[in-house]
């Protein structure tokens, strides 16, 4: 059965997604570290020692062909396919073959010109109209796996 993993540090839809996924009867794994620790009602949580990535590793180690994976980590991302499954960020973007080698060159671009003292424009406010926009996209992958 196709599973839902959330890589729920510092993800703003992880309550959409358990919301859609309950509609589906999608199971839900939640991935978070041990200074983000949650809970929701439906899911299981998956609570990893703090470290760089670790939680990545964690989840991916746990992807199967066909699963959803909700990330804004481009390289966690980009690990989820390899191993054929799907990943969306919290916007409802898909990842894909053919977007994730430009999105992984943007975040080594944009690392090179902050370790050079450079500095960026960060993502915009979230409003809750993105969080209508990312349930909508979410629940048109979920239809597509029925």
């Amino acid at each position: 059965m196709v599973k839902i993993l959330i890589d729920a540090d510092g993800c703003p839809v992880v309550n959409e997604t358990c919301k859609v996924a309950k509609q589906f009867d999608f199971p839900v794994l939640i991935f978070c570290d041990t200074a983000h620790n949650m809970t929701r009602e439906g899911a299981e949580t998956i609570t990893v020692s703090k470290g760089a990535d670790a939680v990545d590793f964690v989840l991916v180690n746990r992807v199967e062909k066909g699963d959803l994976v909700v990330t804004q980590d481009y390289g966690l991302a980009a690990m989820v396919l390899a191993k054929k499954g799907a990943a969306i960020d919290q916007n409802g973007r898909s990842y894909t073959a053919e977007n994730i080698d430009q999105l992984l060159h943007s975040r080594h671009t944009a690392k090179k010109i902050r370790q050079a003292g450079g500095r960026l424009k960060g993502p915009k406010k979230r409003r809750k109209e993105d969080n209508a926009i990312f349930e909508k996209c979410l629940i048109a992958w979920c239809e597509q796996q029925q």
